[in-house]
């Protein structure tokens, strides 16, 4: 049997660390194609151009929005008209796989640099392809991982807490997919057995989200870099990253694609969503109360959702969630790395459960 195991090129992590972007990415080119999102585009522009001016030339393209085909298209034709060397993507999860992409396409290194630590896209092979309307489309894998991660944990900081609460629950899936796929020998994104490299890592991420998560929250709500800071950051991003695509996904992110069916759910983060897939998993899976219990308190503890209602699904009939079931159930899906075998009813009755005791836990 073999396992294979996925790393970035390498990873920088701490306070001004985008001050390093222009002499880090001048390693792969003299030409960097910006793709940033429009916050950064608007905001942090100047700053990155003024650190990286004596290293290299930037030229740069706000980020339309979704990381769809369309707009893939969109970024590949301008990168290669202005002669890029190395593309960059800075800013959050859709911007980076949208860079990875069109890097991909043009065959050429790429940087990451997220300014959230909201999802465990950075470190990744991997891009999430959706509609220009926001469906969930497909995974799309390249052919390896970022060549630079850099982040900067003073930006993440400054960011709304949400965003890093949402990278927390992304990254509270790690370990509960990593030991199903584990448990049933299932491959991981490269379609091998994970490491136990792959599979320790993705414990470390869970341990260091129920140690350091609530510490982590409170210091971005007052917009300073702690070492709670510092390690939740690092937990989303790098041990998170390495543990999915390494270790592999299950039920959890499948749900989550489901619910991307519902436009109700479209304005919350990808983590928010994974949260309640990660909950409903326990109960897909008969996890021992203990376990339920300790998930359920450290959601509630950072203000991850607990309930449908919380990824406004207030007024669900059955009916429709019965269609998220059967789509976390599609062929291909990554719910049947699950060690037993799952059936859109299963699925079902596991969301409708953790609704009820999410419900019951805020009104005791």
């Amino acid at each position: 049997m073999i396992s294979t195991t996925l790393f970035p090129g390498r990873y920088i992590q701490g306070a001004n660390a985008l001050k390093r972007l222009g002499q880090e990415i001048s390693r792969y080119g003299n030409h960097g194609f910006l793709i940033c999102d429009p916050f950064v585009y608007n905001n942090l522009l100047p700053e990155f151009q003024t650190s990286s001016e004596n290293h290299i030339q930037l030229t740069a393209e706000k980020f339309g929005g979704e990381c769809s085909d369309e707009e893939i298209e969109r970024l590949f034709q301008i990168a290669q008209k202005v002669g890029s060397e190395v593309i960059v993507g800075i800013g959050g999860g859709k911007t980076l796989d949208t860079a990875k992409v069109v890097a991909s396409k043009l065959k050429r290194p790429i940087a990451i640099a997220p300014t959230i630590a909201s999802t465990d896209a950075p470190c990744s092979a991997l891009s999430v392809i959706y509609s220009p309307t926001g469906e969930f489309k497909r995974y799309l894998f390249h052919s390896k991982n970022p060549d630079i991660v850099i982040v900067d944990t003073k930006i993440i900081a400054h960011a709304p807490s949400r965003f890093l609460i949402s990278g927390m629950g992304d990254a509270l899936a790690t370990w509960f997919e990593a030991e199903s796929c584990k448990i049933k020998y299932a491959g991981n994104m490269t379609g091998d057995t994970g490491s136990i490299t792959a599979y320790a890592l993705a414990k470390l991420c869970y341990n260091t989200l129920f140690e350091f998560g609530f510490l982590a929250k409170l210091a971005c709500d007052s917009h300073v870099v702690t070492p709670a800071l510092e390690h939740i950051v690092e937990a989303n991003t790098l041990l998170s990253g390495l543990g999915f695509e390494s270790g592999g996904l299950a039920a959890a992110h499948a749900i989550h694609n489901g619910l991307t069916i519902l436009k109700q759910t479209h304005e919350y983060y990808h983590g928010e969503k994974v949260a309640i897939g990660t909950l409903a998993s326990l109960i897909l899976t008969g996890k021992p109360k203990d376990t339920i219990d300790e998930v359920f308190s450290f959601c509630e503890s950072v203000g991850l959702p607990t309930t449908l209602c919380d990824i406004g699904l207030s007024e669900i009939s059955d009916e429709e969630l019965m269609k998220v079931a059967e789509a976390a159930c599609a062929k291909g899906e990554t719910i049947h790395n699950e060690p037993i075998p799952v059936v859109p009813e299963m699925v079902f009755s596991s969301l409708k459960t953790i609704d009820a005791i999410g419900k019951s836990r805020k009104n005791s």
